[in-house]
């Protein structure tokens, strides 16, 4: 399904297959509503047909698809063994094949239907790759105090992680929310994968109000000059919360 990036593109890539059906039938449902536009590889790169979703039918396991306006790329559609499909939804890009392409009515206009797909791809630039963090026993960072605070580190827990930074959560708005202000040589423990030194940099700022009343602050920050190999540890920590959170999803199926 990779086959139209190159392999030396796929390194800035993360990718993610979903099995479960119910998030199948979300994600095509949400690009229908979308309205977005689909390429459909009928046989590789040659034969491409730009078509949209016009329903899932999740009880009846299929897919309503736009129709060509080519009756000759129907008919190749229709003949077609195996199909490609590509398109994005918020950055991320979808890829997904179908079989038994079928045609159909939709709405008193002509359209095909096939069967919903055993599993899609969702791929996206390792940098916009966010994953939410454990709430149980979170993870934390170590930021340096000035000396006017009585130096030393405090700690702070993240909301989220990426390899292009993280997202602190700041319930005591200590760290102020000056965009572009960087803290240097910052402490994070990944749990059972290392524990990494960076410079971090405010890119955004965003205050919430709880149930109790409280503020709660959300800085969303950069990694700045972060080693090679704390990178890796950053990736390594990714894919590990991401089979713990598969694992989690199909216990609950």
């Amino acid at each position: 399904m990779h086959s139209y990036i190159s392999e030396s593109d796929m390194e800035n890539w993360h990718d993610f297959e979903v099995a479960s059906r119910r998030e199948i039938t979300a994600l095509l449902r949400s690009i229908g509503e979308k309205n977005q536009l689909i390429r459909m590889l009928v046989k590789g790169e040659s034969d491409v047909c730009v078509t949209s979703i016009l329903e899932v039918d999740a009880d009846g396991g299929n897919v309503i698809l736009d129709c060509s306006i080519s009756p000759d790329q129907n008919r190749r559609i229709l003949g077609a063994k195996r199909l490609s499909f590509e398109t994005t939804l918020d950055k991320i890009r979808i890829m997904f094949s179908g079989e038994h392409i079928e045609s159909t009515t939709f709405e008193g206009s002509p359209a095909f239907k096939m069967p919903l797909p055993a599993s899609l791809v969702r791929l996206q630039r390792r940098e916009f790759y966010r994953i939410a963090t454990p709430v149980t026993n979170p993870v934390r960072v170590l930021i340096p105090q000035p000396a006017e605070l009585g130096g030393g580190s405090k700690p702070f827990p993240l909301s989220d992680i990426s390899c292009g930074g993280i997202a602190i959560l700041d319930n005591s708005l200590e760290l102020g929310d000056t965009i572009g202000k960087v803290y240097s040589d910052c402490r994070i423990e990944l749990p059972e994968v290392a524990t990494i030194t960076t410079g971090l940099q405010i890119r955004n700022s965003l205050d919430l109000t709880l149930l109790n009343n409280k503020t709660n602050r959300r800085l969303g920050c950069q990694f700045v000059d972060m080693p090679r190999s704390s990178l890796t540890a950053v990736q390594r920590y990714i894919t590990k919360l991401e089979r713990e959170r598969n694992a989690r999803i199909a216990g609950l199926e």
